[in-house]
């Protein structure tokens, strides 16, 4: 004997159909590198002003994945392991002046990692891009945890 679907699961069904085509999901998709870009420069921009003035000679580069000598470097299992890294000389190392011939201080962030850990997890992707943004530039500065987490709170 089949059982016939009661009227509010027909209406909730037809609601949700409705919904999901007022979305328009054919045209979605991940943010293009050059997308990106344009959303960490935001999550760059809403940083506190005065730790975006000490930036001033760090490059930053988004990339879709981690070089494999950064993965096999970090003994990473997978090149989803890491969102974002901090390569050069953090200011508390660096001395008083710059040496002849150093590259220059780099945040990577690294696209597909990020976008695969906001796919898993409930948080905003410019959320994401500011921690790992905030925690990179951190690494330049030498901060602490308590340092950057109050960073990020202020950008919030």
């Amino acid at each position: 004997m089949g059982s016939v679907p009661s009227v509010s699961a027909t209406a909730s069904a037809s609601a949700h159909a409705q919904a999901s085509s007022s979305i328009g999901w054919d045209g979605a998709k991940a943010p293009s590198i050059a997308e990106f870009e344009i959303l960490a420069q935001a999550a760059f921009d809403h940083l506190p002003d005065a730790f975006r003035a000490l930036c001033s000679d760090v490059v930053f580069n988004v990339t879709e994945f981690p070089e494999d000598e950064v993965l096999k470097e970090l003994e990473a299992e997978s090149p989803f392991d890491i969102l974002g890294l901090f390569s050069g000389i953090g200011l508390p190392q660096q001395g008083y002046a710059p040496q002849t011939g150093q590259m220059p201080n780099t945040i990577h962030l690294y696209r597909r990692p990020i976008l695969d850990y906001w796919a898993e997890n409930d948080e905003s992707l410019g959320a994401i891009v500011t921690h790992v943004l905030v925690h990179e530039i951190g690494h330049h500065f030498g901060f602490s945890d308590e340092d950057m987490d109050a960073i990020e709170a202020e950008a919030g």
